[in-house]
């Protein structure tokens, strides 16, 4: 992976837009809510199922000022920007987030928790990478912890996760898109034997939106 130096990014004024896509929320907790999503460039966790690796080497994405992103989410009737990635983490966000705010947008953030998180967060939806496993700090600020599941060892993988959080954190298992169809009637009796976690399945494909 590749990230542009820091002095390209100015402290957070400038970040690797890789592209920004007004659609509904696909997953978890605020599937079906308009949003306007913003997915930054450079990730080094490295999922070998990753549905996203052109996200990867975040230096094919030259920086631009966060001001022209916020002007263009505000074209939206929805005032809530979900920001991805990539690994959005690597970046300095809170001027990013500041300037959001100001015009009144909800800001969240989908993250794997490799890094230090910045910025202001209405909703973090944390999905952890055994590659990379979160920084410890950073469970107790999730509102929703989305884990992908490919197999039936992954669930132990989700519960070691699930310690962490807050009670009022949001639990959700999602199925690896290529193995769904396979795995659907595990995760399902599951999540009937473990009432705690609720399935997240990826909506916006059946749907065949962004």
């Amino acid at each position: 992976m590749k990230v542009p130096e820091t002095g390209l990014l100015e402290g957070g004024r400038k970040l690797p837009v890789m592209e920004e896509f007004y659609t509904l929320q696909g997953e978890g907790f605020n599937m079906g809510r308009a949003a306007y999503f913003i997915r930054l460039g450079g990730c080094d966790v490295g999922c070998a199922w990753c549905d996203s690796k052109e996200t990867w080497n975040a230096s094919l994405f030259p920086p631009i000022p966060v001001e022209e992103v916020v002007e263009r989410a505000l074209q939206h009737p929805a005032k809530t920007v979900v920001v991805t990635g990539g690994e959005p983490s690597l970046y300095q966000l809170d001027i990013f987030t500041a300037s959001l705010k100001e015009k009144g947008i909800t800001t969240m953030l989908e993250t794997s928790g490799a890094y230090p998180l910045t910025g202001a967060w209405d909703w973090i939806c944390l999905s952890p990478k055994k590659n990379v496993p979160p920084r410890k700090d950073i469970y107790v600020r999730a509102q929703e912890l989305k884990v992908i599941i490919q197999t039936k060892a992954d669930l132990e993988w989700a519960e070691k996760n699930a310690v962490y959080v807050s009670p009022e954190c949001k639990l959700f298992l999602q199925p690896e898109w290529s193995v769904a169809e396979r795995i659907m009637d595990t995760l399902t009796q599951y999540v009937m034997d473990h009432p705690q976690w609720r399935i997240s399945l990826q909506s916006h494909k059946y749907m065949r939106i962004p």
